[in-house]
């Protein structure tokens, strides 16, 4: 009985070291892929404050916390179960979901660009009235559960490339780590960022000439940022989704745009010195930028021009 006893023992200490071994997999598999994601983490951070202006300041975090909501919906319930299933049944799929989604960031970040630089506009914009505030921040927050739907698939798809080795559950918990971790990181750097303005009112009231100085310099700098915020989520669709369809084409076995973009990295790397590896990044990002830019311009011709979408208040 005492060996039989004891022989348990040891099979339940086997048992507790490898779970513990398999926690530790999962948390540097999440560490990893949360890593490789973090340029996509940026891009949803900088888009996401541009959908609370124009809101009043009482609606500021509600707002935030709805799209936060879509967000962990998005990819708890609709990409991490869909990801795993592709991993199990369709891999080859995968690549031409990323490049739609692709397509559809650079065709969003074009159309800003256009609109900004004098094109025709479709749907409001933030300077256009706010006739009904209910309404208007309904279309604000499914507007950006869309966008974080795509940017959100980005970021598991990366995931699920880090750990496609690892058996499903380990993928499910990684997956599931990176995707809340992400959310609360984003969401709540998004909801420090549009609370600026009041953290500055509330210093303004404090005593201490300290306290005021910051307050002013926040309520002054807010406007600014808010701005910076926008151009920088504009050119992080053009970035992310021009990035995503040039490492699709590039597993589809289309190489040439991947290869020129690559070969212009490289060669800034190995000719600035100290600087060559930020350099060479910013090179790549740019050629990416420009290939979104592009394929978005088209898009945006042949939705608008060809198929007249967003004409229909003209045509009446």
């Amino acid at each position: 009985m005492p060996g039989g006893l004891a022989a348990l023992l040891d099979d339940v200490s086997i048992i507790a070291r490898a779970a513990a071994a398999s926690i530790d997999d999962v948390g540097v598999a999440a560490s990893k892929a949360g890593t490789k994601a973090a340029g996509v983490v940026i891009d949803d951070a900088a888009v996401t404050p541009s959908y609370v202006t124009g809101m009043t300041p009482a609606r500021e975090l509600p707002l935030i916390w709805n799209i936060t909501k879509g967000s962990l919906k998005n990819k708890l319930l609709i990409l991490l179960p869909g990801a795993l299933l592709l991993s199990e049944f369709l891999p080859g799929v995968i690549i031409f979901l990323l490049m739609l989604g692709g397509a559809y960031l650079s065709y969003e970040g074009a159309e800003k660009i256009i609109e900004k630089l004098g094109g025709e506009k479709h749907g409001k914009t933030i300077d256009d009235p706010i006739e009904d505030p209910v309404k208007f921040e309904k279309q604000r927050t499914a507007g950006a559960i869309r966008t974080d739907l795509i940017l959100s698939a980005e970021i598991m798809a990366i995931t699920l490339n880090e750990v496609s080795a690892e058996t499903l559950l380990t993928r499910a918990a990684v997956l599931a780590i990176v995707g809340i971790g992400v959310t609360v990181a984003v969401y709540g750097a998004v909801a420090i960022i549009v609370k600026l303005d009041d953290i500055g009112l509330h210093l303004l009231e404090k005593p201490g000439d300290t306290a005021r100085k910051v307050g002013q310099f926040l309520l002054s700098a807010m406007p600014k940022i808010l701005w910076l915020l926008s151009v920088v989520g504009t050119i992080a669709m053009l970035w992310v989704g021009g990035g995503i369809i040039l490492h699709g084409t590039h597993e589809l076995g289309i190489h040439g745009l991947y290869d020129a973009s690559m070969g212009l990295e490289e060669a800034v790397r190995t000719t600035t010195g100290a600087l060559g590896g930020i350099l060479g990044w910013i090179t790549y990002a740019a050629a990416s930028a420009v290939v979104g830019l592009v394929l978005g311009a088209i898009i945006v011709f042949v939705v608008h021009k060809v198929f007249r979408v967003g004409h229909k208040a003209e045509e009446h």
